[in-house]
């Protein structure tokens, strides 16, 4: 791989930021079985997500087909190809949340940030996705943003929800 990114699609101004901090993170884990999710763990760390020049490097790096990689980053919801705001407001799908009223809770978020699950406001702030079950059914509906648990959420709940971290960003 040569120092310019691989894909027309790369946002990195023509290199891999902190590419050597990466192949770091690689030659760590190359020869340790099973150490791909790992890898793209501290990658996303690093960089906030896994663009396609990254997966790219680490295909090569750990000498694993990029098929391979790319079947592990979109299995897992944990991993994300596309830029996320910096509060991922998550909503809990699961069974128990979906049938206290989680479908609507998270259409009001849709609504209220005007976007859509799997996307991110225009101004980075705020990244919408769902769970499957995050494993709180007493507390459902279930409402994590970057990990902090917001239970028992109702439609009403989510305009201040949204404005808490809104605060927050003005606060920092």
């Amino acid at each position: 791989m040569s120092d310019t990114c691989a894909t027309s699609t790369c946002n990195c101004a023509g290199g891999i930021p902190k590419k050597d901090e990466l192949l770091a993170i690689i030659n760590e884990f190359a020869d340790v079985p099973g150490a791909l999710i790992t890898v793209l763990h501290r990658a996303q760390k690093m960089y906030g997500y896994l663009p396609q020049d990254i997966l790219y490097v680490i295909s090569k790096g750990l000498k694993i087909p990029i098929s391979e990689v790319m079947g592990i980053v979109t299995f897992y919801s944990f991993f994300s190809t596309e830029p996320k705001g910096k509060y991922d407001i998550m909503v809990c799908m699961g069974t128990a949340c979906y049938v206290r009223g989680a479908e609507r809770v998270l259409e009001k978020f849709e609504e209220d940030l005007t976007v859509k699950v799997g996307g991110t406001t225009d101004d980075m702030i705020f990244s919408l996705t769902h769970s499957r079950c995050i494993g709180a059914c007493g507390l459902a509906p279930v409402v994590s943003v970057n990990g902090e648990i917001h239970r028992e959420v109702t439609v009403d709940d989510v305009p201040g929800i949204i404005t808490e971290y809104k605060e927050r960003e003005v606060q920092n």
